[in-house]
């Protein structure tokens, strides 16, 4: 059997460095393809989230785990604290979300704005102090991360950070259209869910005094009873009515009527924790939650209550001042009865409140009643 030639040698070497060449392409394809599907479903998964938390607790536990990362964060340019307030009062736990930040101006994010011009991603190697802001908790050994901007229409509301062990991951020579297709996608959803939860807000929110209706008071009680059982805490609830406020609207008017109930709303949220709840039940009747709170405690902030409304008189528009008292119930959720339904539950912690609070009335008024 004879030797191949040297000519011979050379094509079967050129052939199985093609072979080569084309397995490793069809892996690459295959796998490409593989990221693209694992993309696709993240972005369907991310488009059909209804709630803030669903959204953000999918994106830090689903796109670290199909894009082979090592830490996401999200910062959101929050120049009031309204998205974080809102998002709060809405139930969003920040605890379990320790990689979504807030900033106060978009210029916190690093991104160049020349006008007329968008924002491209900053890729690069990892520096702790340029990006210790977007990554206060970095896993070991943090090499390259990639900040993308997050933009609808010309408006960056805020940034994607992505980071990588791996030091070659995200440099400055790597191309940006997936990553900002990505971002893209993600500031979509995001825009899309904030306004629908600022939207059940507002339905969750009296429109005169700013606090929240009784729609939402029902709604949070049943969902704190709920959380209560299983932590074991208390729950308080306070009933709460301006002292004849009629004659207050005969002397004042319906306007001057309406800048009281207004005052007396932010003298009562002033003693309150932002855990506890506020809400107006209609006309000059609130209803607040206190939240792992027992009696003592719930009658001590009522107590303070009481004072701050009956210490100063209302200041109007108008220049006249006007006295102001409140009668207020105070009653405890201490025992949860388990085979009783939380609906009745939370009702009757509400009437109880409400029986104390007539007896606060009919014993003179300007005055806390408390029943265990």
């Amino acid at each position: 059997m004879h030797e191949p030639d040297a000519q011979t040698r050379e094509l079967m070497l050129e052939n199985e460095t093609l072979r080569s060449r084309m397995t490793y392409l069809l892996e690459q394809a295959e796998r490409n393809h593989s990221i693209m599907c694992r993309h696709q479903a993240f972005d369907l998964k991310i488009v059909g989230a209804t709630s803030f938390q669903e959204l953000v607790t999918t994106i830090f536990e689903t796109l670290p785990v199909i894009s082979d990362l090592d830490t996401v964060t999200l910062s959101l340019v929050d120049p009031e604290a309204d998205i974080y307030t809102v998002m709060h009062k809405l139930g969003v736990d920040y605890e379990v979300l320790p990689n979504l930040l807030f900033c106060e101006h978009a210029g916190e994010l690093g991104f160049r704005q020349d006008e007329g011009r968008r924002p491209k991603p900053l890729l690069g190697p990892y520096a702790p102090s340029r990006h210790g802001g977007m990554f206060p908790h970095p896993p070991p050994g943090l090499q390259s991360v990639a900040m993308v901007p997050l933009l609808r229409n010309t408006r960056l509301i805020g940034s994607l950070n992505l980071g990588s062990a791996d030091p070659n991951r995200f440099t400055a020579a790597l191309g940006t259209d997936f990553v900002e297709h990505m971002g893209s996608i993600v500031a979509i959803c995001l825009e899309n869910v904030i306004s629908n939860e600022m939207l059940k807000f507002i339905g969750l929110t009296d429109s005169l005094t700013g606090v929240y209706n009784r729609r939402y008071i029902d709604r949070r009680l049943v969902e704190e009873i709920a959380r209560a059982r299983r932590q074991g805490y208390r729950i308080s609830c306070m009933y709460i009515d301006i002292d004849h406020f009629k004659r207050v609207n005969d002397t004042v008017g319906h306007q001057g009527g309406d800048e009281v109930l207004r005052e007396v709303a932010q003298r009562i949220k002033a003693e309150l924790r932002i855990s506890d709840a506020l809400g107006r039940f209609g006309g000059e009747e609130f209803v607040v939650l206190l939240i792992d709170a027992d009696l003592e405690s719930a009658s001590m902030v009522a107590q303070r209550i009481r004072a701050s409304v009956a210490l100063t008189p209302v200041g109007l528009a108008t220049g006249e001042h006007v006295p102001v008292t409140v009668s207020i119930g105070v009653a405890t959720l201490a025992d949860f009865e388990r085979d009783h339904a939380i609906e009745g539950v939370a009702q009757d912690l509400v009437a109880q409140a409400d029986g104390a609070l007539y007896q606060a009335k009919a014993s003179g008024r300007n005055r806390v009643v408390s029943v265990a």
